[in-house]
């Protein structure tokens, strides 16, 4: 199985970025999607965006696509999530999730067996 941990969080500015790792590691990469998860207080968990490990294939949410987009390092085993242009309602506590890969990108926290700590995002106005 993956483990995986979540860094780069913090306090930033509406307008400002951050950019997001998770470093991940237990098992072989190529055979996993790995996702961005994010919860705000009270709310439910809410997919952002997720990338195939062995292809690079992404797919990030509608209405976070033009502001965020996922990588990855093969070299340091890491997955990232640039966020640009924050805005408050994108403050969460951000969690990287991974699934072994499918045909077709799933977007629901329930199909997502491997789960990081997560990192908090706070965006001030």
């Amino acid at each position: 199985q993956v483990q995986m941990v979540e860094s780069g969080g913090g306090l930033v500015q509406a307008g400002g970025s951050l950019r997001l790792s998770c470093a991940a590691s237990g098992d072989t990469l190529s055979r996993y999607d790995m996702g961005w998860f994010r919860q705000a207080p009270g709310m439910v968990r809410e997919f952002v965006a997720v990338l195939r490990w062995g292809d690079g294939d992404t797919y990030v949410s509608d209405f976070v696509k033009d502001r965020l987009t996922i990588s990855k390092d093969n070299a340091k085993n890491t997955v990232f999530l640039q966020m640009n242009s924050l805005k408050p309602e994108d403050t969460a506590l951000y969690y990287c999730a991974a699934r072994y890969s499918a045909y077709f990108y799933h977007t629901r926290s329930d199909q997502y067996a491997y789960w990081g700590q997560g990192t908090q995002v706070t965006v001030s106005s």
